[in-house]
C-alpha cells in the first residue's frame, strides 16, 4: 500500500467495506464529544489546587503534547488506515505479537479505568441531583459507590443487548457537555462582570507543597491530560469516514482546538468564582468542583438544580464508549487466540460478545470497589491519574512507532520530524514519578495490577496453544482486530 495511489486503500479485500458515512461535520462532532467526555468535570479542581489561578496552563500545556502525538496518529492511521489503532502500528513497527499484545491491553485497561472513573461522576452528581429534588436522598461515600457499581451493572447490560455506538445518539449527547460547559462559563463570564468574581486570580501560581512552577505545571499536567484523552478513538472510525486522507488531519486538530479552548475557558471560570483556598477541596471531590461554580456564581438561579443531571448525561456516553470499545478489543483478541478463547464466546440471541463484556465489567466492579473501600482512595482521582498514565505509555510507543515505520512508503500527511520525538520524550516524562504526588502512587500500583492480569492470561493462553493445539500465539489478522 502506498500514499501516492488516488484510489482510497482496499481495507477488506473482498470482504464488504463498511458505510463511509462521516464527513467532517459529524467527524468533528464525533471528536470533540469524545474529547470533551469526563475529564474536564473529573481534573479540573485536583489541578487548581497544584498551580493556583493559572489552571489554565495545564490544560494548554496537555494540548501540546496529545498534538504531537495527534501528528503520529494522523500520519499513521493515513499511511494504514484501518482501525486497529495503537496495536496495529505497534505490530508493523516492531513486528513482536508480546509487545502487540501488552499495547492493545493497555488500552482495554485504559478504557475500564477510564470509565469507572466516570461511574463515580455519575454516582455523585445523580445522587446531589435527586437530593435538590427529593430532599433527604443519601449521597454519602457508600450511597455513591453503590450507585457507581450499579452504574457499571447498567452499561453491561445495555453492551449485552448489543447496542453499537451511534453517531447521532453521541451528536446529542456531545451537545449536551458542550452546554454543561457553556453554563459554567457563562456563569464565570456573569459573575466576573457582576463583581462577583476575581479575574485577577488567573496570573496567580500557588502551590500548597511550595514546588516550584516548572513542578507544579509538570504535576498539573499529568492530572490535565486525562481530560486531553479520546482524540485517539477517532481512528476507530476510520473505515467509515469519506476520504479520511484528506479530512483526517484537519478535523482531529480542530477538535482538539476546540476542546483546549473549551477547557481554558472552563478552567478561568472556575478560578474566578471559587475561592482559591476551596477549589482543590470542592463540596462533593467525587462529583467535582464544577458543580461549585454554579452554585456559588449564579446562587439566585435554580440551574444547580439541573446541571448535575447535565453532568451524569455527560460522562455516561464516554462510559459506554469506553466499556464497549474495551469488550470489543477483548473479544477480538481472543478470536486471534492471544487471549483464551472462552473469552470471544458471543450470545446467540443478541449477537454481543458477552464474554468481554462480563470480563470488562467485573474487572471495572472490582477496581472501584478496591480503590474506594480497601484503598480508600478517591476513585476519580486514582482512575482518572491510571487512565492518563496507562494513555501516555502508548502514546509514546505511538510516537516511537511513527518514526520506526517511516521505511514504509509515505502517506498522504506526513508529520514534522521533530513532532514524533517531541512527543516521544514530553509523554515518557509524564510517565515518571516526578509529575505525580507521593499520594498518587498508587497509579502505578493500579497499573501494574491491570497489566499483571493480561500477561497471566496470555501465559495461560501460551501454554494452551503450545500443549493442547500445538500451534504458536500470536496475532493472525492484525488489521482487523477490532472486527
Amino acid at each position: 500500500m502506498t500514499g501516492q495511489s488516488a484510489e482510497p486503500a482496499d481495507v477488506n479485500g473482498r470482504e464488504a467495506d463498511l458505510k463511509r458515512v462521516l464527513g467532517p461535520k459529524l467527524l468533528l462532532l464525533f471528536i470533540v464529544g469524545d474529547i470533551l467526555g469526563a475529564g474536564v468535570y473529573a481534573v479540573t479542581g485536583s489541578l487548581a489546587g497544584q498551580v493556583g489561578g493559572i489552571a489554565w496552563l495545564p490544560f494548554l500545556v496537555a494540548f501540546a503534547v496529545a498534538t504531537l502525538t495527534a501528528f503520529s496518529y494522523l500520519e499513521l492511521v493515513t499511511k494504514y488506515p484501518q482501525a486497529a489503532g495503537a496495536a496495529l502500528y505497534t505490530h508493523k513497527a516492531f513486528g513482536i505479537h508480546f509487545i502487540t499484545f501488552l499495547v492493545a491491553f493497555t488500552v482495554v485497561c485504559s478504557g475500564i479505568t477510564s470509565a469507572s472513573t466516570s461511574s463515580g461522576l455519575l454516582a455523585s452528581n445523580l445522587l446531589i441531583g435527586l437530593d435538590e429534588i427529593l430532599p433527604g436522598i443519601p449521597t454519602g461515600d457508600t450511597a455513591s459507590l453503590l450507585v457507581a457499581l450499579a452504574f457499571m451493572l447498567l452499561l453491561a447490560g445495555v453492551n449485552l443487548r448489543g447496542v453499537g455506538e451511534s453517531v447521532k445518539f453521541n451528536i446529542i449527547l456531545t451537545l449536551v457537555e458542550v452546554t454543561a460547559l457553556a453554563i459554567v462559563i457563562g456563569i464565570g463570564i456573569f459573575a466576573v462582570s457582576r463583581g462577583d468574581g476575581d479575574l485577577s486570580r488567573v496570573t496567580v501560581f500557588e502551590n500548597p507543597d511550595d514546588k516550584g512552577l516548572f513542578a507544579a505545571v509538570t504535576i498539573a499536567t499529568a492530572i490535565a491530560f486525562f481530560s486531553m484523552v479520546g482524540f485517539e478513538d477517532s481512528v476507530n472510525m476510520v473505515e467509515e469516514v469519506d476520504e479520511p486522507e484528506r479530512i483526517f488531519p484537519r478535523v482531529m486538530l480542530t477538535g482538539l482546538g476546540i476542546a483546549v479552548l473549551i477547557y481554558m475557558l472552563v478552567a478561568i471560570s472556575v478560578v474566578a468564582v471559587v475561592p482559591s483556598g476551596t477549589i482543590s477541596s470542592p463540596t462533593n471531590p467525587e462529583a467535582g468542583v464544577l458543580i461549585d461554580v454554579v452554585k456559588i456564581g449564579a446562587p439566585d438561579v435554580p440551574i444547580d438544580k439541573l446541571f448535575p443531571f447535565l453532568t451524569v448525561f455527560a460522562v455516561a456516553n464516554t462510559a459506554l464508549i469506553n466499556m464497549l470499545m474495551a469488550s470489543r478489543l477483548i473479544y477480538g483478541m481472543a478470536r486471534q487466540d492471544v487471549l483464551p478463547s472462552s473469552l470471544g464466546r458471543v450470545s446467540p440471541n443478541t449477537r454481543s460478545p458477552w464474554a468481554a463484556v462480563v470480563f470488562t465489567t467485573a474487572i471495572a466492579l472490582g477496581l472501584i470497589f478496591v480503590v474506594r473501600v480497601v484503598l480508600s482512595a478517591s476513585s476519580v482521582t486514582s482512575l482518572s491519574g491510571t487512565t492518563a498514565l496507562l494513555l501516555l505509555a502508548v502514546f509514546t510507543i505511538v510516537n516511537v512507532a511513527c518514526l520506526v515505520l517511516r521505511r514504509d512508503p509515505a502517506g498522504r500527511f506526513k508529520a514534522p520530524t521533530a513532532f514524533p520525538v517531541l512527543g516521544a520524550l514530553s509523554c515518557a516524562y509524564l510517565l515518571g514519578p516526578w509529575a505525580r504526588l507521593p499520594e498518587n502512587y498508587v497509579q502505578y500500583r493500579i497499573a501494574g495490577v491491570l497489566l499483571a492480569i493480561g500477561v497471566v492470561l496470555w501465559v495461560i493462553t501460551w501454554m494452551t496453544n503450545r500443549g493442547v493445539r500445538a500451534k504458536k500465539t500470536g496475532f493472525r489478522d492484525i488489521e482487523h482486530l477490532e472486527e
